[in-house]
């Protein structure tokens, strides 16, 4: 990865939702101004925020997306993450912030 750079795998709830009634909402809905969340894979040498293993917050609009291996991953830059829910044992705090 280069600069500023996140390579990040959607989590599984990314997919197909269930509303409050149970009603199956497939990922290809449109519901409004949805933030999703995703973990991280790489990172670039400038990225300073966020580190492997971290799950960030971000807008699904402004992706790109890359095929490896079969596997599908989205390539972001840090800035355009919103929050980062990262498990570091430092024993304060909740993990999450903006």
């Amino acid at each position: 990865m280069l600069n500023d750079r996140l390579l990040v795998e959607l989590d599984d709830d990314a997919a197909e939702r269930r509303s409050a009634a149970g009603i199956v909402i497939p990922a290809t809905a449109a519901v409004g101004k949805r933030l999703a969340w995703a973990r991280v894979r790489a990172v670039g040498q400038h990225v300073r925020q966020v580190e492997v293993q971290d799950r960030v917050l971000f807008d699904p609009e402004d992706r790109a997306e890359v095929e490896l291996e079969g596997v599908t991953y989205v390539l972001l830059r840090e800035k355009d993450v919103h929050a980062v829910a990262a498990p570091r044992a430092t024993g304060e705090g909740t993990g999450l912030y903006l």
